[in-house]
């Protein structure tokens, strides 16, 4: 085992590292909040790419990927790999659109109050903060497992001083400091990750010995079409489909690119990119089921199928790769929590001309950093109590499946209106509820509905998949039978810059 004073060492020079980084290159750059929040217009081609492929790779990958790998196969490989790359593909899109109607915007919050009104609004809100919280929190929790499990690490040290050396640069450097640390990060992760797995398919003898192994394990963990792993797989794109969708960070990215065509081309290759990642990872666990010894059952006090990657890596490789491994997850973790602690505060700091009377910028960049301590505190207290946050997580990612749809017609759709677009959500989230594990017992428990509804499903699929697709159908029915005529140029006149006066004699309107 690697030594905790090592793994420490390591650990605390890597964030000074990249802490340092962050502050030298946001020097003097963020003058106002909407430099803090946006960076608007900084980002060309290459660092946009760049920060959407780092900031969605966090620990998770070395975790969760290949856990699926693991116990499920190939199919669940292909559809976690499918899931994450999908919303990359739709904000393609989305992303143009978003620019062209609100050129002046920050967060989905702020446009979900200006399109929708002030309940639309606040579901949104809640949602979106719940899942980048419990993203946060997830985040700390996995690199401080990590380290415990390699190295004897205190998970509280771990969890603070990554929560502190990474809440410092992002705190004073904004969005501009989370990017450029992004592009390094990117730049190293992918080769390490490729050298890792092809460190590793040597070490075991080559593919065909890793093939050999797996098939002697459990050959339907290599059959396309097992049933169970199909179910997981679909069931992960619905979740990480819906959850995308609604999370702040790809709306910062938009405004912070020079233009829409760099938007399109970013979130293209960030599809490409972020698919094969996921891939790559969660074939570590694939290998790791036949050629390390690996407990899938969930029901056995020996189940280690979570920790796969970490299993497999010291099968097949010398002690002193765990270092390259800590590092590794290191930068997973920080391109990660960076962006998520800018994500939060960008939404408080776009929201506060609403609460406030024309609050001064000064007021403005106090409650952005302000917040992103209160945050990154409330992450720490909470990555310490792993088996709360798995719950609260899947629990996020079904609220964001529930109002992805409803909440980004809007920006297409000129009959669908406030109402609608809740009465969507909500029934979305009532479905997926009634199917979802831990949940489908309060639904059930109501007269004549719960007789009639078949059991939950263990593997998620009707719990994510019933609530995207049920709150999808209403909204485009409630859509069609509205009476309204939204004129989305409105949306460009409510959503200003922030350093922008008031033109209503020195108050934002709502």
């Amino acid at each position: 085992m690697v030594t905790t004073s090592v793994a420490l060492g390591l650990t605390v020079a890597t964030l000074v590292g990249f802490t340092a980084i962050g502050l030298w290159y946001s020097r003097g750059a963020v003058g106002t909040a909407e430099d803090l929040i946006t960076a608007r217009n900084s980002a060309g081609n290459g660092r946009t790419t760049a920060t959407l492929v780092a900031s969605v790779m966090g620990v998770w990958i070395l975790l969760a990927a290949p856990e699926a790998g693991a116990s499920f196969g190939i199919a669940a490989v292909v559809g976690y790999a499918i899931g994450e790359a999908l919303p990359m593909l739709a904000y393609s899109k989305l992303g143009p659109r978003i620019r062209d109607v609100i050129p002046e915007g920050h967060s989905l919050t702020e446009y979900a109050h200006a399109r929708y009104g002030a309940a639309m609004y606040a579901f949104v809100l809640v949602v979106s903060c719940l899942y980048m919280f419990v993203f946060l929190a997830a985040e700390l929790t996995g690199i401080a497992g990590a380290l415990s499990l390699v190295a004897g690490v205190p998970q509280w040290q771990t969890a603070v001083l990554v929560g502190g050396f990474v809440l410092l640069y992002t705190s004073y450097g904004g969005l501009r400091a989370s990017i450029f640390t992004d592009s390094i990060q990117a730049v190293l992760i992918l080769p390490l990750l490729v050298a890792a797995f092809a460190g590793a398919t040597f070490a075991l003898g080559g593919a065909g010995a890793i093939h050999e192994g797996i098939t002697a394990a459990n050959p339907s963990l290599l059959d396309p079409g097992f049933v169970p792993g199909l179910q997981f797989g679909l069931a992960l794109a619905f979740a990480i489909l819906g959850a995308e969708l609604i999370n702040q960070t790809w709306w910062q990215r938009i405004y912070a690119a020079k233009d829409s065509r760099t938007i399109e081309r970013g979130f293209r290759n960030a599809t490409i990119a972020n698919g094969l990642i996921v891939f790559l990872a969660a074939l570590f666990g694939l290998v790791a089921a036949g050629n390390a010894d690996i407990v899938t059952d969930v029901t056995s006090s020996s189940y280690n199928a979570d920790i796969a990657f970490f299993v497999l890596l010291q099968t097949a490789f010398p002690e002193w790769t765990v270092l390259a491994v800590v590092l590794v997850a290191l930068l997973l973790v920080m391109s990660s929590v960076d962006t998520l602690f800018n994500a939060l505060a960008s939404i408080v700091t776009a929201d506060l001309p609403r609460l406030l009377a024309d609050p001064a910028d000064r007021r403005l960049k106090l409650g952005a950093r302000l917040l992103t301590i209160v945050v990154a505190v409330g992450a720490i207290y909470v990555s310490l109590r792993a088996k709360s946050v798995l719950r609260l997580f899947f629990f996020a990612d079904l609220l964001g499946t529930a109002v992805a749809f409803p909440l980004l017609y809007g920006l297409y759709s000129k009959r669908l209106t406030g109402g609608g677009a809740l009465a969507g959500s909500l029934i979305g989230l009532v479905v997926g509820l009634a199917y979802f594990p831990d949940f489908s017992g309060l639904i059930r428990s109501i007269p004549v509905l719960g007789g009639v509804l078949p059991a939950a499903d263990p593997l998620y699929l009707t719990a994510f998949g019933g609530a995207f697709i049920t709150s999808t159908i209403t909204t485009l029915l409630i859509a069609r039978l509205a009476p309204g005529d939204y004129d989305h140029s409105d949306l460009a006149a409510e959503i200003r810059r922030l350093d922008e006066p008031a033109t209503d004699g020195g108050e934002v309107s709502d």
